[in-house]
């Protein structure tokens, strides 16, 4: 199959535009086929010019976009034309979306309450929105590997049902834990809560709820309850994928190496920046633990052929986890000799645009050690 003509006058809905993986998910369908008919782009605003103005600033003037700039020059904007903003929220009713022709589309096509809003009812929201779609040809939904938890082994791609938890000690009800964060949410109001107490209590709240039903955080609570509310809510004819991504890192090739957003970074990348900058010197970890990381440019291009291949076929729903452990393992140990040896050739330029020394990077292996030196800090501050 050839993927980039597939793509050629193809409408494509992206939810969660602004976010990290979304925007090299659209860089990358407008570089390899400009002849897309449409790219709609939801994005959080309270109306269409407020959209433009973040699809300007949060997406187009990106350095992420300057191979496209390069390449089409005084063209540009003639490609970036095929992005349409629309305004609107995911953990709204109808994506939040008002007053638009649904057949323009493609027939188609943590805090504990951020969390279930987006991850969850917004999943959901998704869901129902697509089935309202007249020729919509594929759903492709977001999840993550760690859905499954602490669970070793062999991980089958397998769906979840709805209610199911992973310790099988009782239901999952989402209105339940919905109605568990709206309750503690008005006891937070009525006691004059600070925004720093509801945070944290709403925290914790989520923390509670994902070990009770056998998640280790809230994070992968939401996503496993976001894949049961997509597969419950979409119609059986809509072609469904489920990508499972693993800890997605900055882009290996593709606009360029190394791309990361966000300051500092998230995951791994996290790790080494801090590190440069002479901000970390220990870490606590296992040396020998395998760190399961994925560029994020090849989790775009995995997104890009479970769309071709999926769209119009019959019962093809299909669950993919995408990652890097069985062929590529990466430990602490080698990610530690990496960077220490990235930085010491090539060292961090402070803000005095002076080189920053880096010392061998320290793992504590165990929480006892770790403890062991915190408390030499705590005393030291005493």
């Amino acid at each position: 199959m050839d993927i980039v003509q597939f793509l050629e006058n193809k409408t494509i809905l992206v939810t969660g535009t602004t976010g990290f993986l979304a925007k090299i998910f659209v860089e990358k369908i407008l570089r390899i086929q400009p002849n897309v008919k449409k790219i709609y782009v939801l994005i959080r605003a309270m109306d269409k010019q407020a959209a433009i103005q973040r699809l300007h600033e949060e997406l187009i003037e990106k350095k992420l976009f300057d191979n496209l700039r390069e390449e089409w020059a005084e063209n540009f904007n003639s490609i970036v034309e095929k992005l349409s903003p629309i305004p609107g929220d995911v953990s709204c009713e109808n994506l939040g979306v008002h007053d638009f022709d649904l057949s323009l589309l493609p027939s188609f096509s943590r805090r504990y309450d951020i969390a279930l809003a987006v991850n969850v009812f917004g999943a959901k929201h998704v869901a129902e929105f697509a089935v309202r779609c007249v020729n919509i040809k594929m759903l492709l939904h977001i999840s993550t590997a760690y859905v499954w938890g602490n669970m070793t082994g062999i991980i089958r791609e397998k769906t979840f049902s709805m209610d199911e938890t992973l310790n099988g000690s009782r239901k999952l009800d989402v209105n339940e834990e919905k109605l568990l964060v709206e309750e503690l949410m008005n006891e937070l109001r009525e006691k004059n809560a600070s925004k720093r107490e509801s945070t944290i209590a709403l925290k914790i709240l989520g923390l509670q709820r994902a070990r009770l039903h056998g998640w280790p955080n809230t994070y992968t609570l939401t996503k496993a309850m976001g894949e049961m509310m997509v597969q419950h809510h979409l119609k059986q004819n809509i072609q469904l994928a489920v990508m499972r991504p693993t800890i997605i890192t900055s882009t290996y090739r593709e606009p360029f190496a190394g791309w990361i957003e966000g300051f500092p970074p998230r995951t791994m990348d996290s790790i080494a920046i801090l590190y440069g900058r002479g901000r970390l010197k220990y870490f606590l970890g296992n040396p020998n633990t395998i760190l399961d990381m994925i560029p994020a440019d090849m989790v775009v291009n995995a997104m890009i052929v479970a769309m071709a291949v999926h769209a119009n076929q019959p019962n093809s729903n299909k669950i993919y986890q995408v990652g890097s452990s069985k062929k590529h393992p990466m430990s602490y140990s080698d990610l530690r000799r990496i960077i220490v040896s990235y930085f010491k050739d090539s060292p961090w330029i402070n803000e005095d645009g002076k080189p920053v020394k880096v010392r061998q990077l320290r793992t504590m292996g165990s929480t006892a050690s770790f403890h062991k030196h915190m408390r030499r800090y705590i005393l030291l501050s005493k």
